[in-house]
């Protein structure tokens, strides 16, 4: 890079006759200007300038370096200028990873609006449970429901969803509807993992922890919202993501009293410097996902 900014001063002070002239351009004391010519003449072992009081001139190795390094300087100019461009219309392939549900019911509306603001901007959408690697996967960013694992990453919070258990009509006509955590004891409880479920009563902060038992755990919100529409026990879902099955009465809240822990929902990637095209459309995901609203039919599985 010091080279190349060399260069950069050299085409100058060849341009202007100059190491003042050169230095007023630059935006640069003379003294810098002389100094950095000195260096670059150091680095290619000849002398580029013959220097008088009154003005420099090229050597006849200068007059050869100059050409070369005057097409470079443009070149390079060029490519920045390009770059702006891009930066003020971005375009390109966007690869990230993506958590199925959540993705399916919610940034797939906020991708077909993205779209149609920038036509440019293409995608590869990994939707995997499993969490890809930023650094060997070739992607732009992943998506991730909960804090981030990974060390070194840059993690930005795009929102928060709140969730409750639910359950169908005919699963609460069958086994009765609980009253108290506890009584989930005494219920199928369709699950993401082992371990107890932590609830909050929203009134006035008591916490239970009930380790729940059920016949089925899986990794897939979809997966397990199928269970309970079939009548197969009870699920923590987003209310967000549970909403339209709540208003068709499909689902039923159960113990509305009491929250279970919010979902934080990140984006992640392996630098803040991030290329256009991407930084637009984690700026438009970020600013649109607390409004949309889950479909009305939505089936995630």
């Amino acid at each position: 890079m010091e080279i190349f900014k060399n260069m950069h001063v050299f085409v100058e002070v060849a341009k202007q006759s100059s190491f003042r002239g050169a230095g007023h351009v630059l935006g640069m004391p003379s003294s810098t200007v002389s100094r950095r010519i000195a260096e670059l003449e150091r680095e290619v072992g000849l002398r580029l300038f013959h220097r008088t009081t009154r003005r420099v001139d090229l050597t006849e190795a200068g007059k050869t370096y100059f050409d070369n390094c005057k097409r470079i300087v443009q070149e390079a100019e060029l490519a920045h200028l390009e770059l702006a461009s891009l930066q003020a219309k971005p375009g390109g392939l966007i690869r990230a990873s993506m958590p199925i549900d959540f993705s399916v019911m919610f940034v797939s509306t906020v991708l077909a609006e993205f779209s149609v603001l920038y036509p440019d901007i293409e995608f590869a959408l990994d939707l995997n449970p499993g969490h890809a690697n930023l650094l060997t996967d070739g992607i732009d960013f992943a998506m991730r429901m909960g804090p981030p694992k990974e060390p070194h990453v840059i993690a930005r919070h795009i929102a928060t969803l709140h969730t409750g258990l639910y359950a169908s009509p005919a699963y609460l006509a069958q086994w009765g509807t609980p009253k108290t955590p506890q009584d989930l004891l005494n219920h199928r409880c369709l699950r993401m993992r082992d371990g107890p479920w932590v609830l909050t009563h929203t009134t006035d902060g008591r916490i239970e922890s009930v380790k729940v038992q059920g016949r089925v755990t899986a990794n897939n919100v979809g997966m397990l919202r199928s269970l309970a529409l079939a009548g197969d026990g009870i699920m923590m879902n987003a209310d967000k993501m549970a909403q339209p099955d709540h208003s068709s009465q499909q689902l039923m809240r159960v113990l509305p009293d009491w929250a279970m822990p919010v979902i934080s929902v990140y984006v992640v990637t392996a630098t803040r410097l991030l290329p256009a095209k991407v930084r637009v459309f984690i700026d438009f995901l970020t600013a649109r996902i607390n409004d949309v609203q889950a479909p009305a039919t939505a089936n995630a599985a």
